[in-house]
Parts: structure tokens; sequence; C-alpha cells
């Protein structure tokens, strides 16, 4: 009978048991709000950190929580988070005006000969908003900062209506003096590779007129100057470097020149060129350019980046009256690109190269082109020594190699006859790598200015196809990087510290240590 009874007493309990969680479940099904349908704008392996459209907040930087806060301890090693894109290539070409219905604005009177290159050479029918903006100003003589997001055609927003100028010139002046290596249109740029692709594109619109043009690379500037070439031109592209030896020597002459253009001003402006730079602007006469007097000879300053340094202002100032500046600025800038897929991989140092081939195999059977960045370059050969040693074929760019080796890789990249590229930041500014379709960043940049210029190698105007970013995050420094990134894209927010006078930022990095080391600090002229 007691067993009975005990048998009896578990079957009650079993019963209420059953009842209390039946009940609780039913309870949730009715309360339980149906699942949303959308995306998440960030998707994390730890799904309590996903975040909904609805669910952003305008909050301070350590206000709102991180999928990559832990990070920092060991135990992360394999945690992830991604920013999906919102909107497609497709939705992006469409807020695209056409050509034919800017022309009919009126706003630019476009010579016959250049529309037909723009048409029949590079294909462009369409005009991006900046392109649309930037032109009229342009054309207007007007000193002008353009400023937008990588990849919306900031090269021919300026390089259009600077050719119309001077093709409307020779028109009124049939018969020129031209002088030998007096060129009247000076482009310049922080790297060969950018000087030669904005050489080839400004050949391609000036086919069929009496416009020269030029290119000027460092590498053999002794050779240059031992045996220099003199002929007539119009157009000079070209290395900071370079022409400043070659002018200063007299080979080049600069009394001609009516346009500059600092092409990846922010690279130029950084420290690492500001002296070289503010010296050699010195020379033209930007004072003059809005004087009414048609005898007064005058020079436009152009200007054409991403981002911009803080101390953008500062350094003008020393070269122009920098309240005559017309700024064209995008609302995108400084902005996290909604049309790229961003995502973030937590993994330890030793374990970058297995997550590396694994996706270069991905891309290999997707023929997906796919573009590797490394901070340093010898990091860079590694991973193109690497890639091939393990059967992906790989080109390898950047500053330390020869330039006769260096010459000529990325326009072989560009041509499709390889679909991997192993470089270094030379080939992060302005380059238009428009078939690149996957970007990795084996070592994740330790700026935020040089992470928005990497990711602009994908998702260019005129790229159609999904296009990703994978990061892969092992230190410490770049996990600071990447919490600060994390967190604008979470509030929808500006991209934080956006400043790209890399080397002051560093030098700066190195007296707080020596201080915290108890190590006199000697002046910047003895330490740097």
């Amino acid at each position: 009978m007691q067993q009975i009874n005990v048998a009896d007493t578990m079957l009650q309990h079993l019963r209420i048991l059953f009842h209390r969680r039946f009940a609780s479940a039913a309870a949730q099904v009715k309360t339980k709000e149906p699942k949303s349908s959308s995306k998440p704008l960030i998707s994390c392996r730890r799904t309590q950190f996903n975040l909904l459209e609805h669910e952003r907040s305008d909050a301070k930087f350590g206000a709102v929580a991180l999928c990559s806060k832990g990070w920092l301890h060991n135990k992360s090693k394999g945690d992830h988070f991604t920013l999906n894109a919102t909107i497609t290539g497709e939705q992006r070409q469409s807020e695209m005006q056409s050509l034919e219905d800017f022309l009919g604005t009126g706003q630019l009177e476009l010579d016959e000969q250049l529309l037909k290159n723009l048409k029949t050479e590079l294909g462009i029918k369409q005009l991006t908003s900046i392109q649309a903006q930037a032109m009229p100003i342009v054309d207007g003589s007007f000193h002008t900062l353009i400023a937008a997001e990588t990849g919306c055609g900031k090269t021919l927003a300026y390089l259009l209506p600077v050719l119309n100028r001077r093709l409307k010139f020779l028109q009124r002046d049939s018969s020129p003096e031209r002088q030998l290596n007096e060129p009247t249109v000076l482009i310049l740029t922080p790297g060969r590779e950018l000087a030669t692709q904005i050489t080839q594109i400004t050949r391609k619109l000036c086919a069929g007129t009496n416009l020269k043009v030029k290119a000027l690379l460092g590498g053999n500037t002794k050779q240059q100057m031992m045996n220099p070439e003199f002929e007539q031109m119009d157009i000079l592209v070209a290395t900071l470097g370079a022409v400043s030896k070659l002018v200063t020597t007299g080979i080049y002459r600069m009394d001609q020149v009516r346009h500059v253009v600092l092409d990846e001003a922010d690279t130029l402006l950084d420290d690492s060129f500001t002296d070289k730079l503010t010296y050699f602007l010195r020379r033209f006469p930007f004072h003059r350019n809005h004087v009414q007097n048609s005898s007064v000879v005058g020079t436009q300053l152009l200007l054409a980046s991403a981002t911009m340094p803080t101390n953008t202002k500062e350094i003008l100032q020393k070269v122009i009256d920098v309240e005559t500046i017309r700024q064209v600025a995008s609302p995108h800038l400084h902005y996290l690109m909604p049309h790229v897929t961003q995502k973030f991989m937590r993994i330890s140092k030793a374990d970058r190269p297995a997550n590396l081939l694994l996706m270069a195999k991905q891309d290999k059977v997707k023929r997906r082109p796919l573009i590797v960045f490394s901070n340093k370059s010898a990091t860079s050969d590694y991973v193109s020594i690497f890639l091939n040693n393990s059967g992906i074929n790989c080109l390898n760019l950047n500053g330390d190699m020869l330039m006769k080796i260096r010459l000529g890789r990325f326009e072989e990249f560009q041509s499709g006859n390889c679909d991997v590229l192993s470089t270094t930041d030379v080939g992060s500014r302005g380059l238009d790598t428009t078939r690149a379709r996957h970007v990795i960043n084996f070592d994740f940049p330790l700026h935020v200015s040089d992470y928005i210029h990497r990711c602009g190698r994908i998702g260019r105007v005129g790229s159609m196809d999904k296009s990703l970013v994978t990061n892969l995050i092992s230190s410490r420094r770049e996990i600071d990087v990447v919490q600060r990134i994390e967190h604008a894209a979470r509030i929808g927010g500006l991209l934080p510290d956006v400043n790209a006078n890399i080397k002051n930022i560093i030098n700066s990095r190195i007296v707080a240590e020596m201080k915290q080391a108890g190590i006199e600090v000697p002046s910047q002229e003895e330490a740097f």
C-alpha cells in the first residue's frame, strides 16, 4: 500500500509539473512578438548583439553595448560580427543622373570631341551626384575642394572641366606659343600607380584633340636629370617627389601652369609631404585666379580626396586664402559604405594564414577578384609567397619593390591576368579597382582613414555585384579601432578620428611612450 501511495504521489507531482510547463509554453506562444523579417543591420555570432534599424540609438562611445567589447580577452577568439549592406549596387546606380540630362541643364558646355571620347573611350553615360555638383564650379575657375566617399568618380569631376577649359583656350588662340616642358595643367599624386591611372584616363579623353599628356613618375629621377627629355605638353601628371626635383633643376618650368590638382589630397597634406608640398605650391599665383583682368595670369587650385585631415585649413593657408576655396562635399563623407558588407573576425595571429587561404580558395572557385592588404611591405611579400606556394596565383605590390619590378603589377591585376593582389596602403589610394569584389585586411589598419580607403577598393561606381570586406583582428591596437567603427555603425554616425595625418599621430604616440618609460624626450627636430 505504501508503494502505491508513493507512486500516486509521484504521478500527481508529474501532472502538476507537466501542467505548469504546458501553461508556461502556451503563455509564451500567446505573448511572443512576431519575428521580424528584416535583416539585421549588424549580425553577430552572439545573437544578443544583433542590431535592427529601429534599435539604433544616438549615444556616446562606451554607452552602447558592443560585440567587440570583450575581444581583448583570449577566450573571445572565434567571435565575429558583420555589418550588412543596406542598399544594392543597382540602387546606388539609380541615384545617378544621365549625362544627357546634366548637359541639357546648360551648366557645362562640353567640347564635342571631349563628349565623344567620354562616351566611346570611357563608356560614361551617367554622372554621380558629386560629379554633377563639382563640374560647373571647376569649369567656373573657382578654387575647389572635392570631398566625397571613395569610388564616386572624383577624378572625372575635376578632369573633365579642366580639359574642357584648355580646349576652349586652344580654340580661341589656335596658335599659342607652346614651349618645351612647360605644362598648363599639373596633376600631383602621392603614388606612381595612381599617376599612371590618371594618365591613361586623360589620354583617352584627349584622343583626337591637340592636348598632349605626359606622365612623370619617380624611381628614375637621377637618370632623367642626366638625360632629360624635352617635349611639348599640356597636361603633366606627376608624383610630387619627381616633379619637385626636376623643377628645381630647371628641366621643367611651371610658369604657364593654370590649373594645379592635388589628387588624394589627404595623403599629400600629411606631414610626410606637407613641407615639400607647401614649398612647391608657393610658386603658383593662386591669389590672382579671380582678378577680372585677362592680361593677368592666375592659377586654379583643385583638391580631391575621400578623407581630409583636421589640419587641412592650417596647411593650405600657407599658400592660398582658404576663404576663396569652394567646397563640394558628399553627405556620405566619413560614413561607412552602406552597399558593402563588412565582416570582422576575432582570431589569433597564428590562425590568419589558414583563414586567408580558405577564403582565397573560395574566391578562386567563385572567380571573385581579391585584394589582400597588409600594414608592412614584408607582410605583403609573405602573403604573396604563401598564396603562390599554396596554389593561388597572386601578384605583389608594395612601396619597397624596385621600380622596374613594381611597374605594371596593378595593370596586370586590372586586366584580369591575375585575380589576387597582395599589397600595402600603396594600393589603397585612388586606384580604380572596379573589378575587385573582395577585400581582406590580413593586417587590420591602425587608422580609420586607412580603413575607409581600403574598403573603397570595392563597391565603386560601375560595380554592380555584391562586395565584401573581411577583417582579421588579432591585436589590442586593432581592437581599439574596430570598437570605434562598430560604435559608429550602431548609432549610424560619422566614423571617428578620420585624420590622415599619420606621421604626426605616430610621432605623438612615440613621445607618449618615451615619457611613460621615463626617457628624456629630445626636441622635435632631433627626434624626428
